[in-house]
Formats: C-alpha cells, structure tokens, sequence
C-alpha cells in the first residue's frame, strides 16, 4: 500500500494519552496510528520533537460575509483560522448582513462562502425576535445550532442582528427542544447593563475601566440563572458562550449535575487579558462580557484546571480598525469583539499546558473532541483510524512574538501584538492536506467543505 501521507516520529495527542507514534493518512482520513509505518507515501512529513494534535474546531467564529466582508471575510479569516490551528469552524448568525434568522439569509451566506474557505465550516441560525416560525426550515436547511443575545446587540439597519426578550427565548427554547437542537445564549442581564452604562455615561465616566463596571459578574450570573430555568422548564439543550466568570461556570455545572442538558465554553481573552490591562491595551481589548480583574481570572483558571469547562472558542469579533475609535474618547461608542483566533492554540497551550501542567491531552479535548461531540459534527474531534485527519503539529520549544505583519486578518489589529508566546503551531492539514506551514505561510487554495447536518443526524453533506 502506498500511502498519501505519513506524519512520522511525533509525539500524538490521543484521546487520553500521549505516545510517540506514526500516522498514516489515505484519501483524507486517518488510515492507521502505528508505533513505526515503514510502508511508501507520496508524503513524508517529519514531526520529530512536536506534538502531533486533533486541530482546533472553533465553534464561535464571526465572518462578516456577506455583507460586511470589508470587516472580514472568509478568505482572511479562514487563512487566520488555518495558521492558528484550527481546521473547522462554525460561523455564528451575525455580523454578516443579513443576519443568518431564515432559510433565505442562511441560502445567501452558505452561497458567498462557497470555494472561499481554508478548512471546513458549518453555520449557527439565529433566534430572535419574529423568526420562530423560521426555525424548522433553518434545521431543514442544516444549522448546527441556533444561537441568541440575551443583552442588548445589533444597529439600527433592520437587516441586523437583535437580542431577544423572555418571552422570545421561552418560545424559542420549546421550538429548539422540539427539533432535537441546541441553542446558544450570550448571558448578560441586558436592561441592567444598558442602564448601568447610560448611568455612567450621564456622569461623563466614559473611560475603558467605567465600560468594565457597567457590566458587572452578577448580571452574567443572572442572566445565566435565568436561561437556565427556561431551559429547565422547556428541556431546551443549552449552550453558554464566553463565559467570563467562575460563578456562572458553577451554576452551569450545578445545572448539569441535576440533569440539565447544559455545557458551556471560555475564551482565551478571559484567561490571557485582565480588566485591569484594557486602559493599556486600548479598544482592540474591549469585549462582552468584559475582561475581568486578575482575581476574577485566577478563579476562572481554576474551574479550567478542575475540568468544568468544557471547551475553548476563539469569539473571533473582527471589525474595520476605524471603529475600534471614539472621536470622543467614548470607550463605549468603540465597536466591541476580540480580533484572535490566529493566536488560540498557541496561547493557550502555552498558559494552560506548558505554565499549569494542563495535561496534553485534556487540552485536546477543549479545543476538539469537546466541540465535536458537544455539536454534533461528524468524523472529527480525535486523532483515531476512519475519521478525517485534520491534524495540527505544535512546536513547545518554539518561541515568537505576535506581530502585526504576520497576522492574516483583513485588519491587522489585537491585543495580543507584542505578546511572547512559547509555543507554535507549525503545520495545520485538513482532510490530510497541508493547508499552513510555518516556513511556507498559506499552502495551496481554499479546500474547505460545509458540513450540513440533516435533522439532527451525523449526516455528512456537501452544500
């Protein structure tokens, strides 16, 4: 047998261990994990010293496509995604205009993404106000989950995304429950944080440290208390994006331990980035939920230690540098969302694996196995024989500093330039194909697929 390819001599991240092993890669899926393949390939990649990983799949990124591609569009963000690990993503319902709330708006994404994308991809529908009737023909069409604001979101172009009231998540929890589906909520209590920061903005507090107070760690815990009833009274699988907060992450888990359908995920940004950093750093770090003080961090560091969240999402939030400014100095007027996800693996690795003895394959799990159960997305998530061999290989002794002119977003802004980072993703394949390479850059043109989920089922289709 002549192989595609065969990654030798690597340390591989299994799905509770780590061995020296080959792997050998055969139209697109892992063909065998061997101690030693002595067998010919038309490919030989030596992984001599690195660890040979499961790639990321990032199941909270926002492309801008279409509509807004001038914020990012598939091709720049897909070459970020692919350069730091990743090889699949699930894009969420907004910023892209339309909003993705319907079987027509999700036609028109998945139709601008087409032959653009450098690993493989799947779409988020959304449920807000006016669109329940619409959600049957959005799992028809193949989302992978429906995502909701519960704290105030969207502009003024009605083709926007908008958060929803109680009543709209109520309703639309008994619909998700009915189509077997999850649903994704951002927890913030939205009436408290906008009367908080109309407050301080009344009283000319406008500073980064003032955004920070108006959004509090109780109004995430409330909101996501709340959700969590709803969810409890409609049996609405349920999902919890960045989580900033170790209490919310304890009420999510008390949740789950009574029988709650629930998970949740984090951000590098809360573990890497503190509140008391964003005056600093400036508006490329300004997020919601906000960053949080270091002694808030140090408690959602040791919830991630303890295995109580369950993944890691990059909430990739570009937007053009222009609005990341305030003619006034008005650090709430600044478009909010974190530029990263080129820098997930590596920072995260570097923090949790190499600084707090995280174990290898623990980490593997948050950022892959997790995910893929957790979203039901098919023939990914392990290093195993059958499923695709999206594989990343990650150099622990290979230190660099994040600069602007290596980054491949289509505004090269982040609160990480300048940052140290003690390991690197050296090589990123999807589906057996190198599709980043350290010294090369980019390899080759977008390869990556949709992967459409029908009803529910581990159905693989090609959009």
């Amino acid at each position: 047998m002549i192989y595609d390819l065969i990654i030798k001599g690597g340390n591989v991240v299994l799905k509770d261990e780590v061995i020296k092993n080959d792997i050998a890669i055969i139209n697109g899926k892992i063909a065998a994990i061997e101690e030693t393949i002595d067998h010919e390939a038309e490919q030989i990649i030596d992984a001599s010293s690195q660890y040979v990983m499961p790639g990321m799949i990032d199941t909270h990124v926002h492309i801008c496509e279409p509509g807004r591609t001038e914020w990012e569009g598939f091709i720049t963000g897909t070459k970020a995604l692919a350069a730091g690990g990743t090889t699949c993503y699930v894009d969420m319902p907004l910023n892209a205009l339309p909003a993705t709330i319907d079987k027509n708006t999700l036609q028109l994404k998945a139709e601008a993404a087409k032959g653009k994308n450098y690993i493989d991809y799947a779409f988020y529908g959304g449920l807000v106000p006016g669109n329940i009737e619409r959600l049957e023909e959005l799992s028809d069409e193949g989302v992978i989950a429906y995502k909701c604001f519960m704290s105030t979101c969207g502009t003024d172009n009605p083709d926007d995304f908008s958060n929803v009231d109680d009543y709209t998540l109520y309703a639309g929890m008994k619909r998700i429950a009915k189509l077997g589906q999850i649903l994704s909520i951002h927890a913030e209590n939205a009436q408290i944080t906008d009367r908080l920061g109309e407050e301080l903005m009344a009283q000319g507090r406008t500073a980064a440290a003032d955004y920070v107070l108006s959004r509090p760690v109780f109004t995430e815990v409330e909101a996501v208390k709340r959700a969590l009833y709803l969810g409890k009274e409609t049996k609405c699988p349920i999902h919890f994006v960045h989580i900033s907060s170790a209490e919310a992450v304890e009420e999510i888990i008390n949740a789950r331990i009574q029988g709650q359908d629930v998970s949740l995920e984090s951000c590098p940004h809360y573990f890497m980035l503190t509140s008391e950093q964003i005056e600093k750093i400036g508006p490329a770090a300004k997020c919601s939920p906000p960053l949080r003080t270091i002694e808030e961090q140090e408690k959602l560091w040791d919830k991630l230690i303890e295995g109580k969240i369950d993944m890691l999402t990059s909430d990739h939030s570009p937007c053009p540098p222009e609005m990341k400014h305030s003619s006034s100095n008005n650090f709430f007027e600044v478009w909010g969302g974190i530029t990263g996800c080129q820098n997930n693996v590596d920072l995260m690795f570097d923090e949790a694996v190499l600084k707090r003895n995280l174990p290898i394959a623990h980490f593997a799990r948050m950022i892959s196995s997790n995910p893929a159960k957790r979203f039901n997305i098919p023939n990914k998530g392990e290093l195993a024989v059958s499923l695709d061999a999206d594989i990343i290989l990650v150099d622990a002794n290979r230190s660099y500093v994040v600069e602007e002119e290596g980054l491949y977003y289509r505004h090269k802004h982040s609160p990480y330039i300048g940052r140290v980072i003690n390991c690197r993703v050296t090589k990123t394949l999807v589906r057996g194909k190198v599709v980043y390479d350290l010294d090369q850059g980019i390899v080759g043109k977008p390869l990556g697929k949709a992967l459409k989920l029908k009803n529910g089922t581990e159905t693989l289709n090609l959009i």
